[in-house]
């Protein structure tokens, strides 16, 4: 059944205001309760954690395929991302094992090294912008010394990652869609020039290992290099940001749970999944319908649109007992901040060594810490990140 047509309205817009942005919670409540599956401008927003947990477990219906309306400056499907099986399979099979446990541990001592050059940056100033000064900073670097880049390319693709994530800051969407457009058209070219320098001689980098990699017994294309570099830079330069930026955000605003990580730092694992389900920096990811179907007795058309709510799930009570309570010791927590099913985030094993040494190193050195006097928080659209996160601490 449809919901309440003065509802719907009211959700449409609370999206998209800065409210929702800062402070999510209320309006995921209301969405589960009054509009479950939200309709929108040419489909529909799924917001119960069993109907967005059965759409990433059935790509056959609600499908990640690239179609050109689903640009976000790219000129084909990035790989894996906006490939559905059986082919996405064997690129997965090429790229997990990249981003495997095991080969993301031996990482950790180079970002535990990162992480303290970047504190002691500001930490004899006794205060700093967070967001500007650590947030970014660390999974940028961590990104281009994996792919073997330069780091005085870092401002270039930032600016890069901004156009084509947030479309340069513009509100028209032709507008928008040009400047994205254009940064994709830069990426392309970079690494485009990046790997004819590879060609006439291999490094130890993760380019290099394209070049020499197979998928299902055919050497990837140069195509298919530049679509996994194109997602690698939106996922390595903007996810990781937004949740340190949403995790100290919280953490400053809360001393009790601070505490709790200062006491018994063996809390951080579980600490990071609770931020990652409490704070969900990417509250939707999207699909559409393969077929005709149907959720909650609302119909779903083929060719739909299909926002998946991950961060409405997340505080789903039919998912999570006190689901509205933040529980460092949540076990299990069976979140979907990194999506599910065959197209669950590439990175994720990286992502959360990243905030488990960023958590662990800041509070080793930073233990008491709170929001600069008289600041309120903006976050950005869409992704949520905290333009800026000006901490003081003694």
């Amino acid at each position: 059944m449809e919901p309440d047509p003065k509802v719907v309205a009211e959700l449409q817009l609370e999206l998209i205001s800065s409210g929702f942005s800062r402070d999510p919670q209320p309006t995921y409540a209301r969405l589960r309760e009054q509009a479950p599956v939200l309709p929108s401008e040419g489909g529909v927003m799924l917001c119960r954690h069993a109907d967005v947990e059965h759409a990433l477990r059935h790509p056959e219906i609600f499908s990640s395929e690239w179609t050109e309306g689903m640009s976000i400056g790219n000129q084909r499907p990035l790989i894996p991302l906006m490939i559905d099986p059986p082919a996405h399979k064997n690129y997965r099979k090429l790229l997990d094992p990249l981003f495997a446990p095991r080969e993301v541990a031996r990482l950790e001592a180079d970002v535990v090294k990162l992480c303290h050059e970047l504190i002691d940056e500001f930490f004899d100033r006794g205060r700093c912008d967070f967001n500007a000064e650590l947030a970014v900073p660390l999974p940028t670097t961590v990104f281009l010394r994996l792919l073997g880049l330069p780091l005085e390319d870092r401002d270039l693709f930032l600016e890069w990652k901004d156009a084509i994530i947030r479309g340069g800051g513009e509100w028209e969407l032709d507008k928008a869609q040009e400047v994205r457009s254009a940064a994709g058209g830069d990426v392309y070219a970079y690494f485009g020039r990046e790997l004819d320098e590879r060609e006439q001689r291999r490094r130890d980098d993760l380019l290099s290992g394209f070049l020499d990699a197979e998928v299902d017994g055919h050497a990837l294309t140069r195509e298919e290099i530049l679509d996994i570099c194109f997602l690698l830079l939106i996922a390595g330069l903007d996810t990781v940001t937004d949740a340190l930026d949403c995790s100290f955000a919280f953490l400053a605003q809360h001393p009790a749970h601070r505490r709790q990580i200062v006491e018994d730092p063996a809390v951080i694992p579980s600490a990071v999944e609770e931020l990652l389900r409490w704070e969900t920096p990417v509250p939707s990811i999207a699909r559409y319908a393969a077929l005709d179907t149907e959720v909650r007795g609302c119909p779903i058309h083929a060719g739909d649109a299909v926002g998946i709510g991950l961060g409405a799930a997340n505080t789903d009570p039919d998912a999570f007992e006190r689901a509205d309570e933040i529980d460092f010791a949540r076990e299990p927590n069976k979140h979907l901040a990194f999506g599910g099913g065959v197209h669950r985030c590439l990175g994720s094993h990286l992502a959360r060594l990243e905030l488990r040494v960023a958590l662990r190193e800041w509070h080793l050195r930073i233990p008491d810490y709170r929001l600069a006097p008289g600041v309120e928080l903006e976050y950005t659209p869409a992704l949520r990140q905290v333009v800026e996160l000006p901490l003081v601490f003694g």
